[in-house]
């Protein structure tokens, strides 16, 4: 089963590397004119340090068909930085989207209780007209060394949607140098699902840094919201995002998993 009605426990051991939410919006100019500092007062107290970067955006290609395709590079965009005192939450804002996202994840309420005064202030003070895209990506690495799991096979912790291959009497784990599953699935009317499953390695891109060894299983988790999501729907929207990523991650984890994440 893809899917659990199983209620979603808040782990002792809980596997959240990172959580992101990024709420897109209809090209606001006038956040790239002048540097947000309405913005940052109104949130100055949560997140108190500042940072100003130019982001590189793709080129565009044009007339792709015929003779004459063209490579247009197009400008950078700027992005404000808001971080928290401790680093632990980040908030972004361009003239496209604003997002929170956070390493030390302490669980769903107070994510949510964390974006409401940005996002209050955001939508008091830029006045979007409705939100294209709202999206909540949860990035899970497990680590059978932390979780005391060592010489368990995958297979045990996750669902058969995930570890197939893994599951066959004549396939050894070691021997698979690459078993992901990548689903791309529609969960209602308006939402759906990008799923990345699967062991690997996890790298450290930070320079000199040195590489862990451990074989770990990512199971990274994009969900969204297309459409036009009046401002008033956002936090209801991402409620219901939540809703189903409670589902789907409840239903790739075996029991086996849930005690040791329980601790």
């Amino acid at each position: 089963m893809l899917f659990s009605n199983r209620p979603r426990a808040h782990y002792q051991n809980a596997p959240a590397h990172e959580v992101i939410c990024q709420l897109r919006f209809p090209t606001i100019l006038t956040i790239n004119a002048a540097e947000p500092a309405d913005f940052q007062e109104a949130i100055r107290a949560e997140f108190p340090q500042y940072a100003r970067r130019q982001d590189v955006t793709p080129p565009k290609l044009t007339g792709l068909g015929g003779p004459n395709v063209q490579v247009q590079q197009q400008p950078p965009v700027t992005n404000y930085h808001f971080l928290s005192a401790d680093g632990a939450w980040k908030l972004n804002l361009t003239k496209d989207f604003i997002a929170l996202s956070t390493l030390r994840y302490p669980g769903w309420e107070d994510f949510a209780r964390q974006l409401d005064k940005p996002l209050a202030a955001f939508i008091k003070l830029y006045k979007p007209a409705y939100f294209q895209r709202v999206g909540l990506r949860y990035v899970n690495i497990f680590s059978r060394a932390k979780l005391g799991l060592e010489g368990t096979p995958w297979a045990e912790l996750f669902a058969p949607a995930y570890t197939g291959p893994l599951r066959e009497p004549d396939v050894r784990e070691e021997d698979c140098l690459n078993c992901g599953c990548d689903l791309l699935m529609k969960l209602d009317s308006s939402c759906q699902a990008k799923i990345h499953a699967g062991p690997g390695r996890v790298k450290n891109s930070a320079p000199g840094a040195a590489q862990d060894p451990e074989i770990k299983f990512i199971f990274d988790l994009d969900l969204s919201m297309n459409g036009s999501t009046p401002c008033t729907l956002a936090a209801a929207a991402l409620e219901t995002l939540h809703g189903h990523g409670g589902r789907i991650f409840e239903g790739a984890v075996t029991d086996r998993l849930r005690e040791a994440m329980e601790g």
